[in-house]
Parts: structure tokens; sequence; C-alpha cells
């Protein structure tokens, strides 16, 4: 076999073939990745891979078009036939020597990612997996050459039905479509010719066992096929007969059958046990949130798809897998609006897009919107004078959680939020967050009441800038003497506020004046009031302890009295370095050092306090000590985290064992950042120099050859 490989690469570098297919290869791939990655800055090399892929239509079959079909013209393959090199070893020869061939603009296109990384932070793993996709593509389109030169001895002919073979394998998917939109046995069995689809499945940003074992099986089949139709030949050259024809029928229904099967069987297998989610934003992966949710579900839920299991939307889909793998209580239907179209008119009034969700428990049914699933930005085009849209977030698993919980739970929680105080309003962010905790809210201004709705199951003061009536803070004490629950959040207030340091008092809590300044730079971020708390292990922190930072700008430390008291119990989850002080000369911020009248740490940021009445039931306050801790302004430079902490905080008090609210997943990326100059520079070198370099090596090498 080895003596085969040897053979075959010469013969392919000496004949300009090898180095025009790597030319060629490069070409094409160092021009998306100059247009797409390099120029635009888009970090998602993924794209540039897909752009290209349609390539080896044709460079594929010119590659592999002479590998047997020219020692058959030549009858070179009798000398090979009835030499003692076994079939399997001349087939594996030359397909390793193609394979090897295509491996070197393969190689050197892994170098790519790393170019990007120079210039900004890029998804590492999507853009190798992206590569590994290619590979396999490419793999199984010469492994399909293979097969076809082996049929015939005409090069021409071989090429012309590689292309048609590869370009139906490449369309197949939308060929079904036209067939069948619902699917039926043919389309079943067309399938399997389906070369995008696997590959589109690793372009995702999954590393999918199924696609890659298609892929690998495909090619094995592709070449034991190529055995098979050399050993006829050599049997015939041998014998003269044709007795061993039969033989190699049946070993190739065995062959086909094996790989059918094994791929059927993989096929059928949970998602979670055969693909591994490798996106930087964990799209296709459930939280943690959810499988504890899900844990705590004891009755049946279906959801239906209003939409063809064909024609389903490819990320949603895989997010229903997981949910449908996850528990026996989960169940996920199809139902395909051609043919019943006014099924969704049981549980709605109201029309619904396709691949729209309808969840329905014994209780109650809801629907979710295929239009809520993503997240869209709308801009305003000033040379069009229209708007363009802009996919920014995949909201899937936090929908389809939400719309769980809002099915199977008996009563829901309601929410008060004061007003009349100076209090910052929440943004729609994290009122989206109290609504997909299935809380309802309402703003209240405690003037209007004589006590606290009975209904409240919390009260949420934020962030107030002014000071609260002796009867309004006497109205919340109230509240808290009956069990209730407060969320206070600080505000930075312009004067004396006794009212609202009356109701920390209540909890045996006081807010240190001034501004934290951080003095430990693993807890501050580029300033000394950025904080970056550490996060403590708890209810309210779930989720994040050991894996996210909390942002917690201009924050105000929180004291406890006497941690010691036996009526109340106390938990800091964010806190400050021991090496913390609170800076009480606010007009002077710009001053990081500690004077006189300064308050020394350490502080917390956000702690809870319960407190146990005499009739034995607790009253609960939880306090963040940053007024901007629940703005988006915070959230986003640390991914969400600080959204999260809200809805685990809500949550706890809505009686949710686990929080159902749950971050929206970002497809915002941030570009990469190369000076046009360099760009362009790269550019040229990745589609000129390499390219035409390796045509040139291969010129001159067929050249020197021709004049011998």
């Amino acid at each position: 076999m080895f003596a085969i490989y040897k053979r075959e690469i010469k013969s392919y570098f000496r004949s300009f073939i090898g180095l025009l297919f790597i030319a060629v290869t490069l070409f094409f791939v160092g021009l998306y990745y100059t247009a797409i990655n390099l120029l635009q800055g888009y970090p998602y090399f993924s794209y540039a891979v897909s752009s290209v892929v349609i390539l080896f239509l044709i460079s594929v079959p010119v590659l592999t078009m002479r590998i047997l079909a020219e020692e058959k013209r030549s009858r070179t393959d009798q000398l090979i036939l009835t030499a003692p090199v076994s079939v399997g070893g001349i087939v594996l020869g030359k397909f390793l020597a193609l394979l090897t061939i295509f491996a070197i603009p393969t190689g050197i296109i892994c170098v790519y990612p790393l170019i990007m990384g120079s210039f900004g932070t890029i998804p590492m793993a999507e853009a190798y997996l992206s590569v590994l996709a290619f590979f396999l593509y490419g793999m199984m389109a010469i492994a399909v050459g293979v097969l076809v030169s082996s049929l015939t001895e005409s090069q021409v002919i071989s090429s012309v039905l590689t292309f048609i073979i590869l370009f139906l394998a490449y369309m197949m998917d939308s060929i079904c479509g036209l067939i069948s939109y619902t699917g039926n046995w043919l389309t079943r069995i067309l399938g399997c010719l389906d070369m995008y689809t696997p590959f589109s499945n690793l372009l995702n940003g999954t590393l999918d066992v199924k696609s890659v074992f298609y892929f690998v099986s495909m090619t094995v089949l592709a070449l034991f096929l190529t055995v098979q139709s050399i050993q006829k030949r050599r049997y015939s050259i041998s014998f003269k007969t044709f007795s061993m024809g039969a033989y190699s029928t049946g070993m190739i229904a065995v062959a086909v059958g094996i790989i059918v099967i094994a791929n059927m069987v993989l096929g059928e297998l949970p998602a979670s046990w055969v693909s591994v989610d490798v996106t930087s934003e964990k799209l296709y992966s459930l939280t943690e949130q959810t499988k504890e949710y899900v844990k705590t579900m004891d009755e049946d839920v279906t959801i239906y798809v209003i939409s063809s299991e064909e024609g389903q939307d490819t990320v949603l889909g895989q997010t229903l897998q997981r949910y449908d793998d996850l528990s026996d209580h989960i169940s996920v239907e199809y139902v395909d609006p051609n043919i019943n179209p006014r099924f969704y008119t049981q549980y709605t009034n109201e029309n619904i897009s396709l691949n729209s969700l309808i969840i329905v428990s014994e209780k109650r049914n809801t629907v979710v919107d295929y239009n809520d699933i993503y997240e869209t930005d709308y801009d305003y085009d000033y040379y069009t004078g229209g708007y363009s849209s802009n996919t920014t977030g995949y909201d899937g698993e936090g929908q389809i959680t939400s719309a769980l919980d809002r099915v199977l739970t008996d009563d829901v929680p309601k929410v008060y939020i004061t007003t009349g105080h100076g209090e910052a309003a929440f943004s729609a962010t994290f009122t989206n967050a109290l609504k997909k905790e299935n809380t309802e809210y309402e703003t209240i201004n405690l003037m209007d009441y004589d006590t606290v709705p009975e209904d409240a199951a919390c009260l949420v003061i934020h962030g107030a800038t002014g000071d609260f009536s002796a009867d309004d803070s006497e109205k919340v004490i109230q509240y808290l003497d009956k069990g209730g629950n407060v969320i206070l959040v600080t505000g930075i207030a312009d004067g004396e506020t006794p009212n609202l340091d009356a109701l920390c008092d209540y909890m045996g809590l006081q807010v240190a004046e001034g501004l934290v300044v951080e003095q430990n730079e693993a807890n501050y971020y580029r300033n000394p009031y950025y904080l970056l708390p550490t996060v403590g292990y708890g209810t309210y922190t779930a989720g994040l302890y050991g894996q996210y930072y909390v942002f917690a700008p201009f924050g105000q430390g929180i004291l406890i009295e006497n941690e010691d008291r036996e009526d109340i119990a106390y938990s800091k989850f964010l806190t400050t370095s021991d090496s913390a002080f609170a800076k009480a000369d606010l007009a002077n911020l710009e001053n990081y050092d500690k004077s006189e009248g300064d308050t020394d740490g350490p502080f917390a940021l956000g702690v809870s306090a319960v407190k146990t009445l005499e009739d034995g039931t607790e009253a609960t306050m939880v306090v963040y000590g940053c007024e901007q801790i629940f703005t988006d302004n915070a959230n986003v430079m640390v991914s969400g985290a600080n959204q999260i902490m809200f809805t685990n905080t809500i949550g706890t008090f809505a009686e949710h064992e686990v929080s159902v609210s749950i971050p929206a997943k970002s497809y915002e990326v941030s570009y990469l950042m190369i000076p046009q100059s360099r760009a362009v520079l790269l550019g040229v070198l990745l589609t000129v120099v390499m390219p035409f370099g390796c045509l040139a090596a291969g010129f001159v090498i067929w050249f020197r050859r021709r004049r011998r």
C-alpha cells in the first residue's frame, strides 16, 4: 500500500494537477476569508468555509478523474491487479494520496483562525469545528470521486459523473423538499445521499457525532464499493468467470445494510448523548436552571410544533430535542400546517407563525410565537428610507422553560415596585425577565394605599434617590412584620434618608456613607469604583458561582450591625475584598486614596436578612448596595449575569424552586478590529501570493518534465 501511496503522490505533483488543486482551494478560501473575516471583521470563520464548499463540485472531479480511469485506459491496471497487492491496499493507497493532497490546503487553512484571533476575540472551537466539517466533506467527496473513477476508463466521463453525483448530494435537501414537504419513503431514501445537511449541522457549532459518523461511514462505504468494483474486474481477468459477481453483490448488500442501520441507530440516540455544543454562547445547551426545573416536574406536558419535522427551524429543533430527552414528562409533537391548518385554533384565536409552539398541560395551555424565539433589532437606513432587521439573540430556552412553568403553576405571584421617591425604572430587559419568571408586576405609590397589598409576593424598592415618608416607611415595616419580602436596591441620595435607613435598621443593616473604593485589582474593572464583588454560593447566585462575574459600578457598602443576632440569619453573597473602603467625600471621586472619615471594609454588596417573627413566620429583606446593578449597561458587561441574579431573587420570593427566567442567548458579536491596510496585505498574501505561488511551482515542474 505504501508503494502505491508514494507512486500516486509523485504522480500528482509531477502532473501539475495536485498543485492546481491546492492553489484553487487556497484561492477561494482566501477570497471569502478576506472578504468576510478580514475586511468586514466578522469573527466567525464558518461563514467563509460554508461559502467555499461548493468548490468541491468542480475541484474534486478534476482531482480524482484519473486516479483509476487512467489506469484502465492505458491498461496499466492489469499489472497492478495481477500483482501480489491486495485490492484494499491499492484503493487505500490511492485514496490516502488524494487525501494527503487535500490535507495540505486544509492544514494551511488551520492558521487562518489564529490570524483572526490576533485582532480580537473569536470562537476558536467553532472555527476549528468548521475546519473539521470542511475536511470531512472533502474526504467523502474524494471517496465518491475514486469510486466513479473505478467504473470507467474515460477521465471525462469520470469527471462529469462525479460532478453530477456531488451536485445532487449538495442539493439533495432541496430536492427532497420539492418531492414532498412532509417527507415520505422516497425522501427518506434519498436523504441518505444528503451531504450538505450533516455539514451544516457541524457549521452550526455542534460537534454532532451523527454527522461525523455519516461522513466517515459513507467514505468507508464508497471505498468498499470501489474495492468490489476492482475485485470483480480482477477476478474476471484471472478466471474469466462471472461467478464472483453474485458474491460481490451479496457483500455490497450487506455493507450497505450495515452502514444504513448504524446511521439509523445513531440517529435515534438522545441528542445529549451524540452532540456537544461548542458555541461560545452555548446556544444549543440547556442551562442548569432548566435542568433543575425539569427535575421538579411531576405532570405531563406536550409541546406541539406548528411545522413538519422536516421543515422545522434547525436551532429550535435541537433545543426541543434536548427537552424531549431530558424528561419523560415532556413530549414533542410536530403538526404540519399543510395537513392540519386549523389545529392551533383549539388553543388560541390569534394567528400564529410557522414554527410556533403550543405548550399544553392538563391545567392550561399557552402559545410561544416563533417571532418571540429570536430577538431582533430594527435599524433605519437613511439611504433607502426603510428599516433593516438584525437578529441579535436566541431565546428558545428562555421562552420554553417559562412556558412550561406557566402551564403547570397553580397561582401567579405578584410583584409590586414602588414609585414616588426617585426610584429608577427597570429596562425592558428586566421587565421581560419578570414576565418570563411568570410573575405579574405593578408599580405602586405607597401614599395611595393604607398598607402594602396582601397579594404581594414581594415589594421592590429600586434605587430610590429620595427618602420615604415616615408613613411609607411604617407601611413597609408592617408588611415585613406580617412575613413580607422586600428587595431593596440602594440609591445615591442627595441628602439624609432616615426613613429608608429605618428599613435597613429593622433588619440590623446599615449602608456605609459614600461609595466603595476597591483596592484589590482582582475585584474591580479598570476603575476602583467599577466593582467586581466576590460571588458567594447561594440561592441568589445560582448559576453564577464560579462561572460569572457580577458588575456593580459605584457601589455602596452594606454593614451588618451584629451578625450573631439569634432572630436574624444573614447571608452575604456579594462581598468586597478586605482592603476596600467607603469614600465619604463624593465631590473628590478622582482621588482613590483613603482619607479621614472614610469607612473601612470589607463590605457586603449583596446580603439577605431573614428575620424570625414572634409567630414563627419569617420576614426577608435582600439588599443590593448598587443602584446601577440591575441596568442594561451593567448587565451587558458580564454577559447577562446581573439579570440572572435578579431573576433568581424574584424567583425565590415567587416560590419557584428554580428560577424559570432564562436570559436570551446573544447573537451579537464583537467585530475584529483589523486596520484596512493590514487586511488588504493579508488578503493579497492569501489570495494571490500563496495560490499563484503554487501554480508557478506546478508550472515549473510540468515544464521541466515536458522538456526532458
